[in-house]
């Protein structure tokens, strides 16, 4: 998953909690980004028509947009849970985020073969959480 996968999902899963366009703000805070690299980025993804920016009202997904993120997230998800699930590392969203940047589609597909994935993935992605609500792990005493 590239750089750009990851601001469309970071994009995707902001507009499903605002219910509408995503702050750029938001979007660089859920990134650990300046505004400015967000802002950067956001203008490459709209070159490349995969979003509309709208000054001071935020960014909106388009069709093609909206299904690279959702690839983007069930890749992500598949490495949660195969850390999680088969690997059993306990620090799994921390080294998913890590891993992310690295992991193509053939790497994911396989790990998939290996993990019981729910077919509603990533629906079952749990923004709040920043993990897949389907995944049983014990809360974060720090939360």
């Amino acid at each position: 998953m590239n750089t750009s996968d990851q601001y469309l999902k970071a994009i995707y899963l902001v507009q499903q909690a605002e219910d509408g366009p995503a702050s750029t703000g938001r979007v660089a805070d859920m990134l650990d980004v300046s505004p400015a690299s967000a802002n950067e980025m956001i203008g490459k993804l709209e070159d490349k028509e995969l979003l509309e920016h709208e000054k001071y009202k935020g960014v909106t997904l388009t069709d093609e947009g909206i299904v690279r993120a959702r690839d983007a997230l069930q890749t992500y998800c598949i490495i949660e849970r195969f850390l999680l699930e088969v690997l059993d590392v306990e620090e799994f969203r921390a080294e998913a985020k890590q891993l992310e940047p690295v992991i193509d589609e053939t790497v994911a597909d396989r790990l998939d073969t290996i993990i019981d994935r729910d077919p509603k993935c990533p629906d079952c992605f749990a923004p709040e959480a920043d993990a897949c609500s389907l995944l049983e792990v014990e809360p974060d005493p720090a939360d």
